[in-house]
């Protein structure tokens, strides 16, 4: 049986019964409930089918210190990765209130469907899901609560997230009732209503970033994900764009929402972002560490992801990108400061917005040297003995360089792979854990290195 006593006590306040559903995300309090439904049930069935419900009932105190019961809740299972039962032996659940809306008198009123982001297992402390690195205990919610709190206060639209306590009853069995930590998540079509968008586009009907964005709001999403060291997400910027996207997923835990004859993009899902799991299992197999002096995984991804916004936008593009998001460092922090997260996942957070505003808040920082010439190969030695990678393998421009020594016109370096070009199955140990050598009049860092003329595409009227 899933369900297990819990022998945690948390103090949390009580919700006021005044707010609605705006109210329900303005606060970051922890607020607590008790939902009571056939949960095995829904497990053992709503993994595979993604149409099976279950009754169930929703509770809290109100301010008064009664019980409100709300029932016939529908209950079922949401995720993609997360609902195999070997990640998350407890899935992520989705609420629909009876008659398209929750009672006027509760804390959910004007709410007709809400996410719960569940404490997904019972891991011990940092261990990782051995698959896809998800931090299966009640560590992770509240921790993506934070991220979402800290993309919303630098000013990236998303989702409302706030912390939750459940208490979780299964209603078919006997047995204690399990109290975890967990999320309450705004559902989508809620976001849409309340950021003004008409419609959605779907992922099947997507094409480009640069058709369907304004230029700005797909560079204030990149950075946005940079800040929150999450890579589980794609946004099929060019037609030419092959980073972490194919032709059937051109668009991945990105929302398109369409507002005023354009769309903007929405970023959501992010129980595997740095900030929740504190590493990632790939990362062995991407970076190499040895890139920057500090050896942090923590700075290597964020320039990884920064370095990238490089090679999609124009100067005066990642210039005003960058402006936007250093006036909102003070708000930024202060979310990070007022959140109700565990301390290692508040310094977790702490040290992914320090590396990011460290790698975005000066030019130096940013327009670090790059390999600026096509065609430039890797090699073993400076001779050019031994190519290092695979025979006849580029590296692509836009690839930032940590240059440790010159030997005539060869440099020995530390490559940073932001496209995943050597990730696994081309993999190149080479890259990942060494140096190697290029051609010394291949690095350069004078401007971006997206081709002002190729990517005009990118930087039409959307601008």
């Amino acid at each position: 049986m899933l369900l297990r006593a819990c022998c945690t006590v948390v103090a949390i306040a009580l919700v006021s019964l005044d707010g609605g559903a705006d109210r329900l995300f303005s606060s970051q309090t922890p607020v607590e409930l008790t939902l009571a439904a056939p949960l095995q049930q829904l497990f053992d069935n709503g993994k595979t089918n993604e149409d099976y419900t279950v009754p169930g009932v929703v509770s809290y105190h109100s301010g008064s210190f009664q019980v409100v019961k709300i029932p016939d809740v529908e209950v079922s299972i949401r995720g993609n990765t997360s609902k195999r039962e070997s990640e998350c032996p407890f899935p992520k659940l989705k609420l629909k209130f009876k008659d398209g809306s929750a009672p006027k008198d509760s804390i959910f009123d004007g709410v007709d469907t809400l996410r719960i982001g569940t404490h997904c297992g019972e891991s011990e402390g940092e261990a990782l899901t051995r698959k896809y690195g998800r931090l299966a205990n009640e560590k992770s919610p509240w921790r993506e609560a934070l991220v979402y709190r800290l993309l919303s206060a630098v000013g990236v639209p998303t989702l409302l997230a706030r912390p939750a306590r459940i208490t979780y009853i299964d209603a078919a069995r006997s047995g204690q009732p399990l109290v975890r930590n967990a999320m309450l998540l705004e559902d989508d079509d809620a976001a849409k209503k309340r950021l003004g968008a008409k419609d959605e586009i779907a992922m099947d009907d997507f094409t480009t970033a640069a058709e369907r964005f304004r230029v700005a709001d797909a560079a204030r999403l990149a950075f946005g994900e940079a800040l929150a060291g999450n890579f589980d997400w794609c946004l099929k910027f060019t037609a030419t764009d092959t980073y972490r996207c194919d032709e059937r997923k051109p668009l991945w835990n990105v929302l398109a929402f369409a507002r005023d004859g354009s769309a903007f993009p929405v970023p959501q899902d992010f129980d595997l972002s740095g900030i929740v799991t504190g590493r990632h299992l790939w990362f062995v197999d991407v970076y190499n560490p040895a890139f920057v002096e500090s050896s942090s995984p923590i700075d290597v991804e964020v320039i990884g992801q920064v370095q990238r916004t490089r090679t999609l936008f124009t100067r005066d593009v990642l210039d005003a990108t960058r402006r936007e998001f250093m006036d909102h460092r003070g708000a930024a922090e202060q979310a990070i400061a007022d959140a109700a997260v565990d301390p290692h996942g508040r310094e977790l957070a702490r040290h992914y917005a320090e590396s990011f505003f460290g790698a975005i808040g000066s030019d130096a920082a940013f327009y670090r040297p790059v390999v600026g010439s096509p065609n430039t190969r890797v090699y073993v030695d400076a001779a050019k003995s031994r190519e290092a990678c695979g025979r006849g393998e580029t590296v692509p421009v836009g690839t930032p360089v940590a240059e440790r020594r010159r030997s005539g016109e060869m440099a020995e370096v530390v490559l940073l792979d932001i496209m995943w070009q050597w990730a696994p199955p081309n993999a190149c140990e080479a890259i990942h854990k060494g140096t190697v050598w290029i051609d010394a009049s291949a690095i350069g860092s004078s401007r971006p290195t997206a081709d002002h003329e190729d990517r005009e595409d990118h930087k039409d009227k959307r601008n």
